[in-house]
């Protein structure tokens, strides 16, 4: 939208059946998550254009990032650990706790950056924040773009 492209979407039920429709050629571009398409890249099979994030990835650090064509795109993926909203503040301390250390350990960095990954570790206020910029961004993009549930 940002690019005044029209691409047409087809949607997978899983990554791998795009990835291989991809290495088949049965489709010219796909955007996907790094951990599914890195090793691909790496060896030669796929060409990455770009990566959607707002900077340049580790992993990849020759490709370019979306927004250097396309001044402020940024789309990017992440994964997060919820709870009910009336679980306990200790519990969820404690969980938040726990969790930051694991991604701190040198072996769980280590192949996150190995799959292109970058652990994001805060607090459960910054994890709200994070929902919360997220879905004003894309309802934003769903507005603007006039979609509607099927």
């Amino acid at each position: 939208m940002m690019a005044d492209v029209n691409i047409v979407h087809v949607p997978y039920s899983n990554q791998t059946q795009a990835v291989t429709d991809l290495l088949a050629n049965q489709m010219q571009v796909s955007f996907d998550v790094m951990p599914t398409t890195i090793e691909y890249v790496r060896i030669g099979k796929l060409r990455a254009l770009a990566v959607t994030t707002a900077t340049r990835s580790p992993a990849l650090p020759d490709i370019p990032t979306v927004g250097d064509f396309v001044p402020g795109y940024e789309a990017s993926s992440w994964h997060g650990v919820g709870v009910p909203k009336n679980t306990p503040a200790e519990v969820v301390e404690k969980l938040n706790k726990e969790i930051n250390a694991g991604l701190a350990d040198p072996k769980i960095k280590a192949r996150f950056a190995d799959l292109g990954g970058t652990p994001l570790v805060g607090s459960p206020a910054d994890f709200g924040k994070l929902i919360a910029d997220e879905t004003e961004k894309w309802a934003k993009v769903i507005r603007a773009a006039n979609i509607k549930a099927d």
